[in-house]
């Protein structure tokens, strides 16, 4: 069984009846739920996740000290830390007065606050363009159990996405990125008999094809050793995951370098064809910096739009 479903059956077994039992009048005030840093957060953990980080146990959100204060708090915690240490051969560790980093009883606002910069979750476009992109994955993963007020639902739905003159931004930064990294440097650097610079464009193409495909997709690309994970189970160009691995795990002599040229003008191909698909693009040719201006000429905001192409990566 996965951790979240771990969590959420601890919750179920042992959280909810001491909420209903001991705190029923702040049910309507609190949320439950486990979301945040961990590969179990993720849905990605196995059992070599089990070896730190990884035990039975859950998240407990309240609002502000002005609606739930310090005291009712702590008495929260203490109960927290009561509850059954071992669960399905899990054990819990020890739990801090004012709550653990990722289970216990937890501020929405300093959550929210701890991983996009906002305590409410509402973002200027300023704070969107930079942001963490794994930050924002990390609010967004997970589920909710309960949500008595619906506060921490709607932060994390606010925060779902991108907006798209910022969505526009980072992509366009990204396509500059892999036609200088890939279309251009890569064979210049074998050319110059630099292959390990040579391989460093293929990881510095790769690097910024993964982003491109997770902004296509509306979605935050997660921490970078999950990224592949994730970028698999994404519904569009989710195949580029094996050729990107390809591209970052084989060596560059002459025979392998030709073929991965190949495959950098065919994963370009396939990103253009989804930019012309979505409508981000005017550009008519298999260029990528063509097609990075041309995504960026399509920012509505100005101040946004002029700032330079590669603002945001």
């Amino acid at each position: 069984m996965r951790g979240l479903d771990i969590s959420r059956a601890y919750f179920e077994a042992y959280g909810k009846p001491m909420l209903e039992a001991q705190f029923p009048e702040l049910l309507p005030l609190l949320a439950a739920g486990l979301f945040g840093s961990g590969s179990e957060c993720f849905g990605f953990d196995d059992d070599v996740s089990r070896d730190h980080d990884f035990e039975p146990g859950f998240m407990l959100l309240l609002p502000g000290e002005d609606v739930v204060d310090r005291r009712t708090a702590f008495l929260l915690e203490r109960a927290y830390a009561r509850l059954p240490r071992e669960f399905m051969g899990l054990k819990r560790g020890l739990v801090g007065p004012v709550g653990g980093a990722r289970r216990g009883v937890l501020r929405t606002a300093e959550f929210f606050r701890d991983k996009v910069g906002a305590a409410d979750g509402a973002l200027t476009l300023r704070q969107w363009l930079t942001v963490p992109e794994h930050a924002l994955a990390e609010a967004m993963n997970g589920a909710v159990f309960f949500d008595g007020r619906g506060e921490v639902t709607r932060i994390r739905e606010g925060l779902a996405g991108w907006p798209e003159d910022i969505r526009r931004k980072k992509l366009a930064g990204s396509l500059l990125m892999m036609a200088q990294a890939g279309q251009y440097n890569y064979a210049r650097c074998l050319a110059h008999g630099e292959t390990g610079a040579a391989q460093l464009a293929a990881v510095e193409f790769v690097e910024h094809a993964m982003r491109a495909v997770f902004l296509l997709n509306g979605a935050h690309r997660p921490y970078y050793k999950w990224s592949f994970r994730a970028l698999r189970a994404l519904p569009k160009l989710s195949l580029l995951a094996e050729l990107m691995e390809y591209l970052i795990s084989t060596g560059n002599d002459a025979e392998l370098a030709g073929s991965k040229r190949d495959v950098i003008e065919g994963m370009a191909a396939d990103i253009i064809a989804e930019l012309q698909a979505q409508g981000l693009t005017e550009a008519v040719c298999q260029d990528l910096e063509k097609h990075a201006y041309s995504v960026n000429d399509g920012i509505e905001d100005g101040e946004i739009r002029n700032l330079h192409i590669l603002a945001a990566v």
